[in-house]
């Protein structure tokens, strides 16, 4: 069986097999080293930053862009409606830009897109097994999995090669992702890593952000002597391990450099930027009480006071919020009231501080969903979905119910973007594929890393193979969606 390709018996169980085979092998890696030039022998020479920051915005599970910012015809529920005339269950509304709408549940964010870049036609590819964690995988990563290395999140690339804003501050945080207690933790954590780059590259994974304050305490009854002295006592473990036969030399040392980092945070004034309790109510109220609301409000704080990456999530759990195989309709509509305020409200904050313009902020989720086609048109991808493919007859199957990877909604926000522009389009009417400037995972990640002043050729060496930024440093950055 090829590498990439998964066992169709199981798919979920091989594919965690092949995670974990990479992870092991970057744990005994060689430490990365960046070299000086691309696979051409050309210098790799970054472009000049339009961002210092970003935020990314994950809508976890497959946020259908025909319900959220790419609204087609709309069809009322209806006893007997052909499954084949749905497109939207919801009608549009006009936004802050002229002649551009969106779906009915986003009048805030309505109010603030002649902010942002609005990218209609982003695709990606058809991976044989629509697994949400497989994609996710690849969206977070640039790479398709599994790979025989575990590849760094674009948070990792971003701390990696930029380092932090403030040497006290992480430089990547990922916010509102509990990473045990559901169907997929293991896949997920597979790409909640800074893979071969090693810990101190690694997310500050903060699950409840309503709790965050608690994660910079250290925990009760350990005193900073004590929480020194476990340094101390990893210290030793590894110099009485001359074998390393656990970790290799450079996992070992970016262990240590990643608890310093930990014990310089525990005692600086910036961790007053992870307690929510000290906005005022206002500003709490403004933002909202779901578990995403104070996850955007956390990130404001925490790249206010120089986080260099932060995500923040709806949280992605199999089969609920946006992974909407049942009761799509009303699940969509539950998450519109969870997204719409806190994303404007981030917006008008960092707008308000002076810091939008520097600060690039991704609304994004792994693929959009359809009422009929999975994956894309002709794939041979199993259809996960258990709603009718002919007429609905009960409420609870109307929505989009199956996951669509021929064309997806990306926002983008300040960070040098263009303001109140829409990039690329998808059809009107069924197959809803891109069909004017499709955007690649790949290209996006080359214009993420390009308004942060990385290059998209970005290399480095591990395995004694070249690891690029972008797949195979071929990312060509949207130069058009910048101002």
């Amino acid at each position: 069986m090829n590498p990439l390709e998964l066992d169709p018996q199981n798919p979920r169980r091989d594919f965690l097999k092949k995670l974990s085979a990479a992870g092991l092998a970057a744990l005994m890696a060689p430490e990365p080293r960046l070299l000086g030039a691309d696979a051409e022998g050309a210098p790799v020479v970054a472009p000049k930053p339009r961002a210092d920051a970003c935020i990314l915005l994950w809508m976890g599970g497959g946020m259908a862009a025909p319900e959220t910012f790419d609204p087609k015809r709309y069809s009322p529920f209806e006893k007997g409606l052909p499954v084949s005339k749905m497109l939207s269950t919801f009608p549009s509304i006009p936004t802050a830009v002229d002649g551009v709408r969106i779906c009915q549940g986003l009048e805030r964010v309505a109010s603030v897109m002649d902010r942002a870049t609005l990218i209609r036609s982003a695709v990606q590819p058809d991976l044989g097994s629509i697994l949400h964690s497989r994609h996710q995988y690849h969206w977070h990563t640039g790479y398709v999995p599994p790979q025989t290395v575990a590849c760094p999140h674009i948070g990792s690339w971003v701390s990696r090669v930029l380092g932090p804003r403030n040497p006290v501050m992480p430089a990547f945080i990922n916010i509102g992702q509990r990473l045990e207690g559901h169907g997929e933790s293991e896949e997920l954590k597979a790409f909640t890593t800074a893979g071969f780059f090693g810990n101190e590259f690694g997310p500050m994974n903060l699950p409840d952000p309503a709790g965050a304050a608690s994660a910079v305490q250290p925990p009760p009854g350990m005193t900073p002597d004590r929480f020194a002295n476990r340094y101390k006592f990893y210290r030793q473990l590894i110099d009485k391990n001359p074998r390393r036969d656990f970790m290799s030399d450079h996992q070992q040392e970016s262990m240590l450099r990643a608890m310093d980092n930990a014990q310089r945070l525990l005692g600086s004034k910036e961790r007053a930027a992870f307690d929510l309790s000290l906005e005022s109510e206002a500003t709490q109220k403004a933002y909202g009480e779901s578990h995403f609301a104070k996850g955007c409000l956390l990130a404001r704080r925490l790249v206010e006071n120089g986080a260099r990456f932060v995500e923040v999530t709806t949280e992605y759990v199999p089969f609920y919020h946006w992974d909407t195989h049942a009761d799509g309709h009303s699940t969509v509509a539950r998450m519109h009231g969870e997204i719409d305020g806190p994303i404007a409200q981030l917006v008008l904050d960092l707008e308000k501080r002076g810091m939008l313009d520097r600060t690039l902020i991704i609304l994004a989720s792994e693929f959009s969903r359809d009422a009929l086609i999975e994956g894309v048109p002709g794939s041979k991808a199993t259809d996960q979905a258990t709603s009718p493919s002919e007429t609905l007859q009960e409420s609870k199957h109307y929505g989009l119910h199956r996951h669509f990877t021929g064309g997806t909604s990306v926002v983008m926000f300040g960070g040098g973007v263009k303001r109140g522009h829409v990039h690329g389009a998808t059809a009107d009417e069924r197959p809803l594929v891109a069909i004017k400037d499709p955007v690649t995972i790949r290209d996006l990640h080359a214009t993420i890393f390009t308004a942060l002043g990385i290059s998209p050729k970005t290399v480095f060496n591990i395995e004694q193979r070249p690891f690029y930024a972008t797949e195979d440093g071929k990312g060509a950055a949207v130069e058009s969606i910048f101002a």
